[in-house]
């Protein structure tokens, strides 16, 4: 049991380290983080709930939000797709499945897309695309996750996620970590519930490639045209760390509620404040939720956050051993169209 402890105590002071580290460089470096993508949401329901159940989240939507919530998966095998629009006409795809081994934990797999679709290719010789060329970036991120419950109260989790990027003819790759923690039944309260989570703990990325290099003619002299090869720089990983609380209960024999909140601490962005909540109601086989959420941005000047509130729901279905979850998540988005996100999660 000391060691269980010790492993929860040592994963909140690297939590505590890194957001005194970077709460100094905060608004110093906004705009700069490299694969940005690692944090756009994926999921419906936690997306509907603004992002704030990093203490309740479980199965493999958790690998985003807090992979410690994997390893409190419900089910022995669990299979997850999700979609989203997200701005700019981008879609995320994301899919990922897991298994339970037991005493030995939970492994899962995970892969998100990003689809930018066709691109108009533009150079210095073709500034209009008179040649009707186009090109299509390629951002993909393939994350391996280990997750475990230490108690009945404790659960821990970690997922390694390696970062490949493609425009054109420059590409960048990366590695990164995420950590987690959660602790159901906080100071002996039924349903009060803790999650810690650090993410996006790597080394810094650069592009390279072919597409960097250039011509260049000599002003003076009688040298022939040269390639000389543009140098790149390199970016930190967005870095963040989230510690939440939620607490659940039931209203009647069918009816549940719960209430979430967390704190996000970006290394190249400023802190975040989400609320959301989650109403759910069983009938035999059936089950509906509905969601609602708010991130907050306090230090941001006007229409710096275009994210807005959330809103979901979910339809839940058990048949001959076979758990189906749909979710559907919204989210109201400045200057672009909505995001909206359908999740399927299948449990066996």
């Amino acid at each position: 049991m000391s060691k269980k402890l010790f492993l929860t105590a040592v994963v909140l002071c690297v939590a505590l380290a890194v957001v005194v580290e970077s709460v100094s460089a905060q608004n110093k470096r906004i705009g700069t983080a490299a694969a940005p993508e690692l944090l756009i949401p994926v999921g419906g329901r936690d997306l509907a709930m603004g992002g704030s159940s990093i203490a309740t989240t479980s199965g493999l939507e958790a690998i985003h939000w807090n992979p410690a919530g994997l390893g409190r998966m419900a089910h022995s095998a669990e299979g997850m797709f999700s979609n989203m629009s997200y701005i700019a006409d981008i879609a995320v795809n994301y899919g990922a499945v897991g298994a339970s081994f037991g005493d030995f934990g939970v492994i899962a797999l995970s892969v998100k897309a990003l689809n930018f679709g066709d691109i108009p290719l533009t150079t210095e010789d073709d500034p209009e695309n008179t040649a009707g060329r186009f090109f299509s970036p390629t951002f993909v991120t393939v994350g391996m996750s280990y997750s475990r419950a230490l108690t009945d109260a404790v659960s821990a989790g970690i997922t390694a996620k390696i970062i490949s990027e493609q425009i054109d003819r420059v590409s960048a790759s990366g590695f990164a970590l995420d950590f987690g923690v959660q602790y159901h039944g906080l100071v002996g309260v039924p349903g009060l519930n803790l999650g810690v989570t650090v993410k996006n703990i790597g080394p810094q990325m650069k592009y390279d490639g072919s597409g960097l290099y250039r011509s260049a003619r000599p002003t003076e002299g009688q040298r022939p045209e040269q390639r000389f090869k543009s140098e790149a720089a390199s970016f930190e990983l967005p870095s963040i760390v989230e510690i939440g609380l939620g607490y659940s209960g039931t209203m009647a024999d069918n009816m549940t509620w719960n209430l979430a909140g967390s704190f996000t601490n970006n290394n190249l962005y400023l802190d975040e404040y989400r609320l959301g909540g989650e109403v759910g109601i069983t009938m035999e086989s059936l089950r509906i939720f509905g969601r609602a959420g708010l991130g907050m941005v306090p230090q941001a000047e006007e229409k710096e956050n275009i994210f807005g509130g959330t809103f979901g729901f979910g339809f839940g279905y058990m048949a001959s051993g076979l758990d189906i979850m749909l979710d559907y998540a919204y989210r109201q988005v400045e200057f672009f169209d909505a995001n909206q996100v359908i999740s399927i999660k299948l449990g066996f």
